[in-house]
């Protein structure tokens, strides 16, 4: 017997909801993703982890939120909580991987091929592990073809939003690769569960593991604190936001280009001043002089 399921129990609530996770778990990595390629390669891997880790929480925290709203009314849903927990590391990982790629290859050619496609799959491997945490009275079905369009968008939307981060073009683009990002999580997710069906085995006690309800508590708690964390550290730093210094108040350091549109000349004797140092001199104080 075929169930009948239900992904929008709460209506448009829980996929709002979980589409923000995404963007947001979205914005923070591919924020770190490029803060990483405006430092020396010692802190680079410093900042993919931190990217990894938050893209990971974003998909995993999305994924669940939208199983709240996911129900089959004839038999109650449960989940277990080892395989629950490890498509969080698998989503990490993953993701982890295809962006290392990216920070240390750059975002084009065939490291952008590789490091999109890597992450695309981590996204995937992360929903169907947790769909294969799921337990119920019935087995879980899914039509091959839509899983396979599933991947494919993943994997596509994944590649658009690491090339927009290795960008590094401001504030625009990152808010614009964070929506695909969300697009590619999200998008994934409900093209999968498209292909799920449940085939029921009939009545019988309910099925052994933590309901929805109760894995609620450390979604809410353990992941959404590290986003907070992560976007306070986001927040904090100069070259975050903008993805480029503020050349008016930030100076030269060492790891950061210097501004090409004021290169530093050395004064003293030959230095002709150019057009920008003769309109600075007329401010000049005579004792500057």
């Amino acid at each position: 017997m075929q169930g009948t399921v239900d992904g929008f129990s709460y209506g448009l609530v829980t996929p709002l909801v979980a589409y923000l996770m995404a963007c947001l778990g979205g914005a923070l990595g591919l924020r770190c993703t490029t803060r990483s390629m405006l430092v020396t390669r010692s802190w680079r891997p410093g900042w993919l982890a931190l990217g990894s880790a938050a893209i990971g929480s974003g998909i995993w925290t999305m994924h669940f939120i939208a199983m709240m709203g996911f129900s089959v009314q004839e038999t109650p849903i449960r989940y277990d909580r080892p395989l629950t927990f490890a498509s969080l590391g698998v989503a990490i990982v993953m993701v982890g991987i295809g962006i290392f790629i990216v920070g240390y290859r750059g975002a084009s050619g065939t490291a952008l091929f590789t490091g999109g496609t890597i992450t695309g799959l981590g996204v995937a491997s992360m929903h169907y592990l947790g769909m294969a945490g799921m337990r119920l009275n019935g087995k879980l079905e899914y039509n091959t073809l839509t899983v396979a369009a599933s991947v494919v968008i993943a994997v596509a939307a994944a590649t658009a939003a690491l090339w927009a981060a290795g960008q590094v073009r401001g504030f625009l683009w990152s808010v614009g690769a964070s929506l695909v990002m969300g697009l590619a999580v999200s998008g994934m997710h409900y093209t999968g569960m498209a292909a799920l069906s449940v085939h029921l085995h009939g009545a019988g006690p309910a099925p052994a593991g933590d309901s929805p309800a109760t894995l609620l508590a450390p979604l809410m708690i353990g992941p959404l604190a590290f986003l907070l964390l992560a976007g306070v550290v986001v927040m904090f730093d100069p070259l975050m936001v903008m993805g480029k210094p503020d050349w008016s108040h930030v100076e030269h350091k060492p790891g950061i280009p210097a501004h090409p549109a004021h290169p530093v000349r050395p004064a003293g004797r030959g230095y002709v001043p150019g057009p920008r140092s003769r309109h600075h001199d007329r401010f000049r104080t005579p004792q500057n002089r």
